[in-house]
Protein backbone atom coordinates (compact mmCIF):
# COMPACT_ATOMS: atom_id res chain seq x y z
CA UNK A 1 0.00 0.00 0.00
CA UNK A 2 1.39 3.40 -0.98
CA UNK A 3 0.46 6.21 1.37
CA UNK A 4 0.82 9.87 0.53
CA UNK A 5 4.15 11.06 2.04
CA UNK A 6 2.57 14.30 3.30
CA UNK A 7 -0.15 12.30 5.08
CA UNK A 8 2.54 10.06 6.59
CA UNK A 9 4.39 13.11 7.93
CA UNK A 10 1.20 14.35 9.59
CA UNK A 11 1.29 11.26 11.83
CA UNK A 12 4.95 11.61 12.82
CA UNK A 13 6.54 13.15 15.91
CA UNK A 14 9.98 11.50 16.30
CA UNK A 15 12.31 10.98 13.34
CA UNK A 16 15.57 9.06 13.38
CA UNK A 17 17.86 10.37 10.63
CA UNK A 18 20.41 7.84 9.39
CA UNK A 19 22.83 9.91 7.32
CA UNK A 20 21.79 12.84 5.14
CA UNK A 21 22.91 14.59 1.95
CA UNK A 22 23.16 18.05 3.57
CA UNK A 23 22.47 19.50 7.00
CA UNK A 24 19.26 20.87 5.48
CA UNK A 25 17.56 17.54 6.20
CA UNK A 26 17.81 17.45 10.01
CA UNK A 27 17.52 21.23 10.27
CA UNK A 28 14.36 21.46 8.13
CA UNK A 29 12.81 18.62 10.14
CA UNK A 30 13.53 20.41 13.42
CA UNK A 31 12.27 23.75 12.10
CA UNK A 32 9.06 22.04 11.00
CA UNK A 33 8.35 20.84 14.52
CA UNK A 34 9.66 17.29 14.63
CA UNK A 35 11.78 15.71 17.35
CA UNK A 36 14.95 14.65 15.53
CA UNK A 37 17.65 12.21 16.53
CA UNK A 38 20.58 11.81 14.13
CA UNK A 39 22.87 8.85 13.85
CA UNK A 40 26.05 10.81 13.34
CA UNK A 41 28.63 8.08 12.83
CA UNK A 42 29.30 4.36 12.88
CA UNK A 43 29.81 4.02 16.64
CA UNK A 44 27.19 2.80 19.10
CA UNK A 45 27.19 6.18 20.87
CA UNK A 46 27.06 8.40 17.76
CA UNK A 47 23.53 9.73 18.32
CA UNK A 48 22.59 13.38 18.58
CA UNK A 49 19.37 15.25 19.42
CA UNK A 50 18.77 18.20 17.12
CA UNK A 51 16.66 20.92 18.73
CA UNK A 52 15.54 24.47 18.11
CA UNK A 53 17.01 26.92 20.64
CA UNK A 54 16.29 30.66 20.24
CA UNK A 55 15.76 30.23 16.51
CA UNK A 56 18.93 28.21 15.92
CA UNK A 57 19.22 24.48 15.41
CA UNK A 58 21.60 23.03 17.99
CA UNK A 59 22.70 19.48 18.59
CA UNK A 60 23.67 17.63 21.71
CA UNK A 61 25.07 14.17 21.96
CA UNK A 62 22.69 11.67 23.56
CA UNK A 63 24.84 8.61 22.93
CA UNK A 64 22.06 6.15 22.12
CA UNK A 65 19.09 5.37 19.94
CA UNK A 66 15.82 6.99 20.97
CA UNK A 67 13.36 4.74 22.80
CA UNK A 68 10.91 5.19 19.95
CA UNK A 69 10.76 6.70 16.48
CA UNK A 70 7.78 7.11 14.18
CA UNK A 71 9.83 7.41 11.00
CA UNK A 72 13.36 6.56 9.94
CA UNK A 73 14.85 8.70 7.18
CA UNK A 74 17.74 6.95 5.46
CA UNK A 75 20.29 8.35 3.04
CA UNK A 76 22.17 5.07 2.86
CA UNK A 77 22.72 2.52 0.10
CA UNK A 78 19.76 0.18 -0.36
CA UNK A 79 21.97 -2.80 0.54
CA UNK A 80 21.77 -1.47 4.14
CA UNK A 81 17.97 -1.57 4.11
CA UNK A 82 17.62 -4.87 6.04
CA UNK A 83 19.51 -3.37 9.00
CA UNK A 84 17.47 -0.17 8.81
CA UNK A 85 14.27 -2.23 8.79
CA UNK A 86 15.47 -4.11 11.88
CA UNK A 87 16.15 -0.79 13.63
CA UNK A 88 12.73 0.52 12.59
CA UNK A 89 10.99 -2.55 14.00
CA UNK A 90 12.95 -2.25 17.26
CA UNK A 91 11.89 1.40 17.60
CA UNK A 92 8.26 0.64 16.65
CA UNK A 93 8.55 2.99 13.67
CA UNK A 94 5.82 2.76 11.08
CA UNK A 95 7.64 4.30 8.09
CA UNK A 96 11.02 4.22 6.40
CA UNK A 97 11.76 7.14 4.05
CA UNK A 98 14.69 6.40 1.74
CA UNK A 99 16.48 8.92 -0.42
CA UNK A 100 18.82 7.96 -3.23
CA UNK A 101 20.64 11.24 -3.85
CA UNK A 102 20.22 10.78 -7.59
CA UNK A 103 18.45 12.97 -10.14
CA UNK A 104 16.24 11.49 -12.88
CA UNK A 105 19.33 11.57 -15.10
CA UNK A 106 21.05 9.24 -12.61
CA UNK A 107 23.61 11.82 -11.47
CA UNK A 108 24.41 12.86 -7.91
CA UNK A 109 21.96 15.42 -6.50
CA UNK A 110 21.61 16.12 -2.74
CA UNK A 111 17.85 16.56 -3.18
CA UNK A 112 17.50 13.73 -5.67
CA UNK A 113 15.01 10.96 -4.99
CA UNK A 114 15.14 9.01 -8.25
CA UNK A 115 15.84 5.30 -8.41
CA UNK A 116 15.55 2.88 -11.31
CA UNK A 117 12.04 1.39 -11.14
CA UNK A 118 13.30 -2.12 -10.37
CA UNK A 119 15.42 -0.93 -7.41
CA UNK A 120 12.54 1.17 -6.08
CA UNK A 121 10.17 -1.79 -6.37
CA UNK A 122 12.56 -4.08 -4.49
CA UNK A 123 13.07 -1.49 -1.73
CA UNK A 124 9.33 -0.88 -1.39
CA UNK A 125 8.55 -4.61 -1.28
CA UNK A 126 11.25 -5.25 1.32
CA UNK A 127 9.99 -2.47 3.60
CA UNK A 128 6.32 -3.31 3.13
CA UNK A 129 6.90 -7.04 3.69
CA UNK A 130 8.18 -6.04 7.14
CA UNK A 131 4.83 -4.35 7.82
CA UNK A 132 6.16 -0.81 7.38
CA UNK A 133 5.23 2.08 5.10
CA UNK A 134 7.78 3.20 2.54
CA UNK A 135 8.32 6.66 1.09
CA UNK A 136 11.06 7.86 -1.22
CA UNK A 137 9.62 10.99 -2.82
CA UNK A 138 9.47 13.95 -2.66
CA UNK A 139 12.67 15.27 -1.09
CA UNK A 140 11.85 15.25 2.62
CA UNK A 141 13.33 18.74 3.16
CA UNK A 142 10.70 20.16 0.82
CA UNK A 143 7.87 17.90 1.97
CA UNK A 144 8.08 19.10 5.57
CA UNK A 145 7.59 22.71 4.50
CA UNK A 146 3.99 21.77 3.61
CA UNK A 147 3.06 20.71 7.15
CA UNK A 148 3.89 21.31 10.79
CA UNK A 149 5.16 18.39 12.81
CA UNK A 150 2.79 16.83 15.30
CA UNK A 151 5.19 17.43 18.20
CA UNK A 152 4.39 21.07 18.88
Amino acid sequence: MNLDPIEILKTVCVILVVDWPTKDVPESLVRSGFQVVVRGGPGPEDYWDYELNNGSVVKRQVGRLPDHADLIYSYRPLRELPGIIATAKGLHAHTIWTQSGLSAAGVSDPKGCWLPEDELRVARELVQSAGLNHASQPYIGEAVTKIRGSCR
